[in-house]
């Protein structure tokens, strides 16, 4: 089976768009990608790539995010606490890359850890994609009923609302009009240019809700400041945010593979950069953010200014733009591993008609489009979505790495074991329980809340 090779040679942002592409059958020799081969990415390309993995529109959960934990001493100490497992998970996975010679996330788990892993984690992350897609559409809602009450002068939609501003209607319209155009070709190269506005659109957000911080408006006042968590448990309800923010596992093994130096100490250094930067991002965004209106604060951030605000507005107009072109995206990392699946449930191979396959690409892609629509338009709080998804992201974090380095360190022919090698084992063993554990406890929570608690209400 011959497999397209597509390799981020260029520090291009947008390049992350095939990150996560599933293999059809089993891969063959890795397109050429060779240590220290010319032309491949820099230091600073793959930082940047890490960070813009990683940096998307689940910053606007933060503040909400260190209101559950707490407040701004828990919010910050879980963070600092969790960046050492998402560094490690980083680390370890360019390990696994390296000794499998696997060049996507799901080949590495599968090579590693086996076939049964590995497709379950490929049912994971098209779980994930999902939901993030979900996400997305209720983001796009939630902000065009504030532009659009910006432009109409309108202060309380109860009263009368014309139905073309309704937000089923305008999330409706947009989705059809732009977002399934963009999600039905084979190849998504052009949205590499759209990636560069969801970068700035992202870093303006942050520097918004900073300065309306520093400077509030005179109608805005913050709600109670809580200064420690109402219970243990309200803290790991803070994770599923957390992991959803930091999450950039699943597209690191490509960004590790592109790398004009393929060592592991190297690497370590780019996901360090990487995910301090964005730990600088998150933590003004959601310090901001929560300060400025306390336990008031909206599940997204953006949702607590007033819809007049012009400065506001302009974040809310690159926040759609962000997941207008991010949605097309996600959609083919999802659809490319159900192709995967497909094809390798089958035993066909990827040259198969072509007819064929643009009949099986625009079925799948309809129906995931469709559902992702009706589940947004009837999911109004974004909050929920992240709470079920964000427990899957502490899988791609905690739960997949350390089974793959205990794979990789039990495969080892060594008669007599050193301490580092139990070290690593244990590390291994302990990340998994961690992983299983928010995952099992989150998302316990999360349907508790969305299913029994509202059923009761």
């Amino acid at each position: 089976m011959s497999r397209e090779c597509v390799a981020i040679n260029s520090e291009d942002p947008g390049e992350r768009a095939w990150l996560l592409q599933s293999p059809s059958v089993e891969a063959e020799p890795q397109c050429g990608l060779q240590t220290g081969t010319e032309g491949g990415t820099s230091t600073l390309g793959a930082v940047f790539i890490v960070v813009n993995a990683a940096l998307g529109a689940g910053l606007l959960n933060f503040p909400a995010a260190f209101s559950t934990a707490g407040g701004v001493t828990s919010g910050v100490a879980l963070q600092m606490g969790m960046l050492v497992f998402i560094i490690s998970g980083l680390v370890i996975l360019g390990y696994c890359s390296q000794v499998s010679n696997e060049t996507t996330y799901q080949e590495v788990v599968r090579a590693v850890c086996g076939r049964i892993t590995g497709v379950i984690c490929e049912v994971a992350i098209a779980i994930y994609t999902f939901g993030t897609c979900i996400a997305f559409l209720i983001i796009i809602g939630d902000q065009q009923d504030k532009l659009i009450a910006a432009v109409t002068h309108e202060t309380d939609w109860s009263v009368s609302r014309p139905w073309y501003t309704n937000r089923m209607f305008t999330i409706f319209l947009t989705s059809v009009l732009i977002i399934l155009p963009l999600s039905i070709p084979k190849e998504i190269g052009f949205q590499k240019y759209a990636s560069a506005v969801s970068v700035i659109g992202t870093w303006y957000v942050t520097i918004v809700v900073i300065v309306k911080y520093i400077w509030p408006d005179a109608g805005v006042s913050p709600g109670y400041i809580p200064t420690s968590p109402s219970s243990w448990t309200a803290v790991f309800n803070a994770m599923p945010t957390i992991c959803f923010g930091f999450q950039c596992h699943v597209s690191s093994v490509p960004v590790f593979n592109s790398m004009r130096r393929r060592e592991i100490q190297h690497w370590g250094w780019v996901v360090t950069i990487g995910m301090v930067i964005c730990l600088f991002v998150y933590t003004g965004t959601g310090v901001c953010g929560f300060l400025s209106f306390g336990s008031n604060v909206s599940q997204d951030v953006l949702m607590s200014y007033p819809s007049n605000d012009i400065v506001v507005a302009f974040a809310r107009f690159f926040i759609i733009i962000c997941v207008v072109t991010s949605y097309p995206i996600l959609h083919f990392c999802g659809r490319a591993v159900l192709e995967g699946l497909w094809l390798r449930f089958h035993g066909e191979s990827v040259e198969v008609d072509v007819t064929k396959e643009r009949r099986r690409r625009v079925v799948q892609t309809v129906v995931w489009f469709s559902l992702t629509l009706i589940l947004a338009l009837f999911t109004p709080d974004i909050g929920r979505i992240i709470s079920l998804i964000g427990g899957l992201a502490a899988c791609f974090i905690f739960v997949f790495p350390g089974l793959c380095l205990i794979q990789a360190k039990l495969s080892e022919i060594q008669e007599v074991k050193p301490a580092s090698w139990w070290g690593m084992v244990s590390y291994g063993v302990f990340m998994v329980t961690v992983g299983a554990f928010i995952f099992g406890q989150t998302t316990t929570n999360a349907i508790y809340h969305d299913t029994v608690r509202n059923s009761v209400e």
